[in-house]
């Protein structure tokens, strides 16, 4: 089956089954991802009280951790949920937002890297980057290491040897977005091509990227499939989304349009899916 007719069959899967995908998440994207989960056939929970996690996660096919608006008791509870996953067989996706901006935001992913066992790690060049210096891996010989902050954008080549270095230390599937996302098991590698020049003007696509891979996460058995097949899906619904949309308000509003009639025909002709 290829990548196209693969993902066709992701989404139509999603669709019926409907999953309920547990989002820790920062404040300013919950209602972004939500609406975007539910646009595309999810079923978005938005909960961190520790209190209930036990019970949310019995009945979740899937954990979203956002790192992106951090405090002390939200730390806890994302920690508190990755473990209770681990033991229910809950696949987590982990969103390491900042990462290298501050000690804090550092320090966060690698802790919930050890009790979360997430499937998947996605993130910014930069993110990936800082993730990866932490945990001993170096960049390799010549290349620019030189971060911009949250939003920086490395060359494929410094991506993919410190995406492939964090995913086997991590044990995790890597999915790394910009102009082209890749996504690395630490021996395989796809690129992604597609999407919109436009999409980095809206604030949480990334975020709701991640989602995006939770929600894939709850129907395909296949970490690296699942991150390959929401990355398409975002790719896909951001170029239908732009050739529409008159700047960022507008996309944003088309962006979900395209998650609820994205169809096997608009997979087929948007995105390009590479071998790397």
């Amino acid at each position: 089956m290829t990548e196209k007719s693969s993902v066709w069959s992701a989404v139509s899967v999603l669709r019926k089954a409907q999953p309920l995908v547990l989002n820790i998440t920062n404040f300013v994207v919950m209602n972004n991802t939500a609406n975007a989960l539910l646009a595309l056939g999810a079923s978005p929970l938005m909960a961190h009280a520790p209190e209930e996690l036990d019970e949310m996660l019995t009945i979740s096919q899937a954990l979203v951790l956002n790192i992106g608006t951090l405090s002390a008791p939200w730390i806890e509870s994302m920690k508190k949920a990755g473990e209770i996953a681990s033991t229910k067989k809950v696949p987590v996706v982990l969103d390491p937002v900042g990462a290298g901006a501050s000690h804090l935001r550092t320090q966060t992913p690698l802790d919930l890297i050890e009790c979360a066992s997430p499937a998947v790690i996605r993130g910014n060049g930069s993110e990936i980057m800082a993730l990866a210096a932490a945990l001993g891996i170096e960049a390799p010989q010549g290349a620019d290491t030189q971060t911009k902050g949250v939003d920086s954008q490395l060359a494929a080549l410094e991506v993919k040897e410190f995406a492939r270095g964090l995913a086997r230390k991590a044990q995790a599937v890597v999915c790394v977005s910009g102009p082209e996302d890749y996504v690395t098991d630490g021996d395989r590698g796809v690129r992604v091509i597609g999407g919109s020049s436009l999409m980095p003007r809206v604030t949480g696509l990334g975020c709701t990227a991640t989602s995006l891979v939770g929600a894939m996460l709850a129907v395909v058995e296949s970490p690296f499939d699942a991150a390959v097949h929401a990355m398409h899906v975002m790719s896909t619904a951001g170029a239908m989304a732009a050739s529409r949309a008159a700047g960022p308000g507008t996309l944003q509003l088309h962006f979900y349009d395209a998650l609820y009639s994205l169809d096997e025909d608009d997979l087929l002709g948007c995105v390009q899916v590479e071998e790397d």
